[in-house]
């Protein structure tokens, strides 16, 4: 028997499970703004405690490793690197937007999870749905909405569009796609912990040091830090 802890903290959402192969014994899923790095151990502890789940018998943790909010990646990687550090186990990522992309597996057509990412930008990726799981076609992105509507629009198929910041760009998603767009219900929007475990557990095991989260650009605070230095640098040649 193989047992997993999964744990996702890439977004406002803080999903959690424990699996035993493909069973899920537990699973955790809140939607609230409350600062992840303190609510997430606690949560992990109960978690095992109630579905009877040592944490030595663990065989390895799954974390969604962006893209997403940076502070929120940051949380999740650190620390399921801690705990398979601690416990001598492996640690796997899977891409935040994939997770969230499987409640859409029966959908014909393309999957786009959507994450908004600021100033008209979101972070994205093309998936298709095949033998009841969804898989990546065109890598995640992050782009411009009004450049990825744009790419869509040329497959001229169906789009299922997931995730709870859609709502923000639906207008504009229903502009430029007209009848092609389909929206998910609001009870699909949310990714599970379940799903990430199983993600996980399909991968191939990578060096917990080597193991980094996929941000797919810089903190806004990083990124305004580099573009200041670069000034100064200009400014003193």
């Amino acid at each position: 028997m193989s047992k997993t802890l999964a744990i996702d903290t890439s977004s406002f959402v803080m999903g959690l499970a424990v699996t035993d192969e493909d069973k899920i014994l537990g699973e955790v899923t809140t939607n609230i703004k409350k600062n992840h790095s303190i609510r997430l151990m606690p949560a992990v502890e109960q978690l095992m405690k109630e579905v009877g789940v040592k944490s030595k018998e663990l065989d390895r943790i799954v974390v969604a490793n962006g893209p997403g909010s940076y502070t929120g990646v940051r949380i999740g990687v650190t620390t399921a690197k801690t705990l398979a550090w601690s416990l001598n186990i492996p640690v796997i990522g899977v891409s935040s937007l994939m997770v969230m992309a499987q409640t859409g597996r029966f959908f014909k057509g393309i999957i786009s999870p959507i994450m908004d990412a600021r100033r008209g930008q979101v972070f994205t990726g093309h998936y298709q749905a095949q033998d009841q799981s969804v898989h990546l076609v065109k890598d995640d992105c992050l782009m411009m909405l009004e450049d990825w509507l744009s790419y869509l629009k040329t497959f001229n198929e169906p789009v299922l569009f997931i995730g709870q910041d859609v709502e923000i760009h639906r207008i504009l998603i229903k502009e430029r796609l007209g009848e092609l767009a389909h929206f998910a219900l609001g009870t699909m929007d949310l990714p599970r912990a379940g799903e990430l475990a199983r993600l996980g557990n399909q991968q191939e095991i990578t060096q917990t040091h080597s193991f980094v989260p996929n941000y797919l650009k810089l903190a806004e605070a990083e990124a305004k830090w580099r573009e200041t230095q670069q000034e100064k640098s200009e400014l003193n040649d």
